[in-house]
């Protein structure tokens, strides 16, 4: 077995996703309310070792502290802790770059640009592979070697969000916004020319935009850039 990845809820509504290395399974932001977590998870919360959570933004948190009171530790920064009131033993706050282990899993955060302090991952087990995880940035300003899987936010066109704006459907100051806090499709492209994909076997696309973006044409353009399967959340 090999890394599997599932989404549960993803897009401005909600994120919640499931990452699992056969051993150790991890919630992936909780930005959903408890109770739509537990059906979306087949009323199997009891599985799930601990949830990351990459920051303060309601749709990526709000289930926080129902998952805490269903016994589930979350991992997360100490700005997203204080921004949403977050305490207690099952809450542990982690820095970029200090790598920590969770069960099988040794991880690695870092920072990525957004309008608040936000955090991807790296996930790596020796024997079954290394996940990059960044949603709700502008770019991923780092680079990595031997990634066997890439769940990454691309949520717009810059072409379908320019057409929107000049149709009237969304104002300038909001798409100037969304510009500068996620990424577009050219930017996933640029993310993915610049990382080692030699190992590469799956890519997640997060986080589409419903008005600014087309799953059909962001599937294909993927994978006929990587060559890899490539799966819309």
């Amino acid at each position: 077995m090999s890394i599997e990845f599932t989404s549960l809820a993803s897009g401005s509504g909600g994120n919640a996703y499931i990452v699992s290395d056969g051993n150790t399974t991890l919630l992936l932001e909780a930005g959903i309310p408890i109770k739509k977590l537990k059906q979306r998870a087949g009323f199997m919360l009891s599985r799930i070792d601990a949830c990351l959570i990459s920051h303060s933004h309601n749709d990526h948190c709000c289930g926080s502290r129902g998952i805490m009171q269903a016994g589930i530790d979350i991992y997360t920064s100490r700005e997203t802790a204080e921004a949403k009131r977050l305490s207690g033993h099952r809450l542990h706050t982690i820095e970029p770059k200090q790598q920590f282990q969770i069960g099988s899993w040794t991880i690695l955060p870092f920072d990525v640009p957004h309008d608040v302090l936000n955090l991807g991952f790296l996930l790596a087990n020796r024997s079954r592979g290394k996940l990059l995880f960044a949603v709700d940035c502008f770019y991923v300003p780092y680079t990595f070697r031997g990634l066997t899987h890439i769940a990454v936010g691309c949520n717009h066109s810059r072409e379908l969000l320019r057409e929107s704006v000049e149709q009237g459907h969304i104002h300038p100051e909001l798409a100037n916004r969304i510009r500068k806090n996620h990424m577009s499709l050219s930017r996933v492209q640029d993310m993915l020319q610049a990382n080692d994909l030699s190992r590469i076997e799956e890519i997640h696309l997060l986080h589409l935009s419903n008005d600014n973006s087309d799953p059909d044409i962001f599937k294909n353009e993927t994978e006929k850039q990587t060559g890899t399967p490539v799966y819309i959340a």
